[in-house]
């Protein structure tokens, strides 16, 4: 049960579609998804409205359409879309069709997306013809013959290539949902593997539906989220982080959704004011910029700071604004999300040591982690959020990388941490050893140097300090095209971005 929101009340055993359909039964006209308003500057088709109703009849068609292709119960489904309405109806069609969603990074290119796929043997891709300039469908369509468990491409907009199951004209079509019987506790079983960098490299992150309700939890007590709450989502669903701040708090508040796809100046205030959004979730690198700039509506209630540099957040700045109160979200990358709403001066509150609860200073605060101090000095979290479902099947035995709980139940971050017995406080001092973070993206810094000197030995790449991503990377190589090659290989555009400017003159 959450305290104070009765529409989450008795959600231990509730499903992310029970959520969906309890919200369906008591409010089926309110709007419950929108589209960015320049959504066609990125990507096909015109900005979407949906109200419960028609995202309820969109989600059973596209579980149909799954189940049709011959998909079966418990089939992985990849899913690469930017910030719009189908990107959470795919998902939750996913999930009613009885199957695994595995949201990729919008910035993955063929060579990642092909080895993460292939480790999960997934059997199907849906993504877009477009986002931005990149032509997602042709490289869902290289990932497919790369990974030969996948069998069907799956794709909204336009000019479609032969042999892409169209999707576009389900949002508008009424379907019989499938069915299909789980033996166990659905809430228990997993929903969703997402994917963390550590420094073992790419580690799959499996989560049951009951875990995932729990990192919205985490979001929805502490920023005090009230129900039929109007959000403005800045964070795409391709990482838990994105989806416990965004997606879970929408359905576990039962209000409406406003998705927002990177972060434009110009349509976040429309957004803001059209959608009378009291919500917003944006980089907490940005929060300052945007309170400046005026960009914040003064209807806005909440803003929640999302910090994926967590060791970053003592340095913030403190936070002035007469009506909007701030509550930072550390992102631990898949692991966990972890809230503290600032304090009374406008300053950053630190993580508590040992348990966690919220909302921080209520007598009625659920829990929400238990932080640790690991025998290496980094932080190691437990509790209903963090996952412990090594996958796929058989990751231990096959010695993969995953995430591993201790005995008592510890998953190690591997954050560096400082541990203030007489404050009660844990501080994180660094990033995970190793690994360097550009965004939302993370890179072991060794494996980008071996993947650079595939094209040339003596090519070398380094990580910078960045104000607002974290980490930028830069790259020299000895000769030109460089960057090309590294396209050529399908790597993300951020390690091509590295050597847009390398020649032979610049080393």
């Amino acid at each position: 049960m959450i305290l104070g929101n009765p529409k989450t009340e008795g959600i231990a055993a509730t499903t992310l579609d029970d959520m969906f359909r309890r919200t369906v039964a008591q409010r089926p006209e309110a709007v419950a998804l929108a589209d960015p308003p320049n959504r066609e500057t990125f990507t096909d088709g015109a900005p979407r409205r949906l109200t419960y109703a028609e995202a309820d009849r969109a989600i059973s068609a596209i579980a149909s359409q799954l189940r049709q292709l011959r998909l079966q119960t418990d089939s992985v489904v990849g899913v690469q879309l930017p910030n719009t309405v189908e990107s959470v109806l795919t998902i939750l069609g996913v999930l009613r069709a009885g199957m695994i969603a595995a949201p990729l990074p919008l910035l993955w290119r063929s060579m990642d997306a092909a080895n993460a796929l292939g480790a999960l043997g997934a059997r199907a891709i849906v993504t877009t013809a477009r986002i931005g300039d990149f032509d997602a469908c042709a490289t869902a369509m290289q990932v497919a013959a790369e990974v030969f468990t996948i069998r069907h491409v799956c794709s909204f907009g336009n000019n479609l290539p032969d042999g892409v199951t169209a999707l576009d004209d389900l949002l508008d079509q009424t379907a019989a949902e499938p069915q299909f019987a789980r033996e166990s506790d659905p809430a228990a079983h997993i929903a969703l593997v997402s994917f963390d960098v550590t420094p073992a490299g790419l580690t799959p992150v499996a989560r049951n539906h009951a875990e995932l309700i729990a990192g919205g939890r985490a979001a929805l007590l502490e920023a005090g989220i009230e129900p039929d709450a109007n959000l403005l989502g800045c964070c795409a669903t391709g990482s838990f982080a994105g989806l416990a701040l965004t997606v879970m708090p929408w359905l576990l508040s039962g209000g409406t959704l406003s998705l927002h796809h990177g972060f434009d100046a110009d349509a976040f205030p429309t957004q803001c004011r059209n959608d009378n959004c009291d919500t917003v979730v944006v980089p907490g690198a940005l929060v300052p910029q945007i309170a400046a700039a005026g960009l914040l509506a003064a209807e806005i209630k909440n803003v929640l700071a999302v910090w994926r540099t967590p060791e970053r957040l003592s340095a913030g700045v403190a936070w002035r604004h007469p009506n909007a109160r701030l509550t930072d979200m550390l992102v631990f990358g898949e692991t966990a999300v972890v809230g503290s709403r600032r304090a009374a001066d406008g300053l950053p509150v630190p993580l508590r040591a040992f348990a966690v609860t919220a909302p921080s200073g209520s007598g009625h605060a659920a829990p929400i982690v238990e932080t640790a101090r690991s025998g290496n000095g980094t932080l190691a979290l437990r509790g209903p959020m963090v996952p412990h479902h090594p996958f796929p099947p058989g990751a231990d035995r096959l010695g993969t990388p995953h995430l591993k709980a201790d005995a008592e139940g510890f998953v190690d971050t591997f954050y560096p941490c400082r541990l203030d017995w007489a404050e009660g406080t844990v501080e994180v001092t660094g990033p995970p050893p190793s690994v360097v973070s550009v965004g939302s993206y993370r890179f072991v810094l060794s494996h980008l140097e071996g993947l650079v000197r595939r094209i040339d030995s003596g090519a070398f790449v380094t990580a910078l300090p960045d104000a607002l991503a974290g980490h930028r990377l830069a790259g020299v190589s000895g000769r030109g095209g460089a960057g090309a090659e590294l396209a050529t290989l399908g790597v993300n555009p951020l390690i091509v971005d590295a050597f847009h400017d390398s020649n032979p003159k610049a080393a």
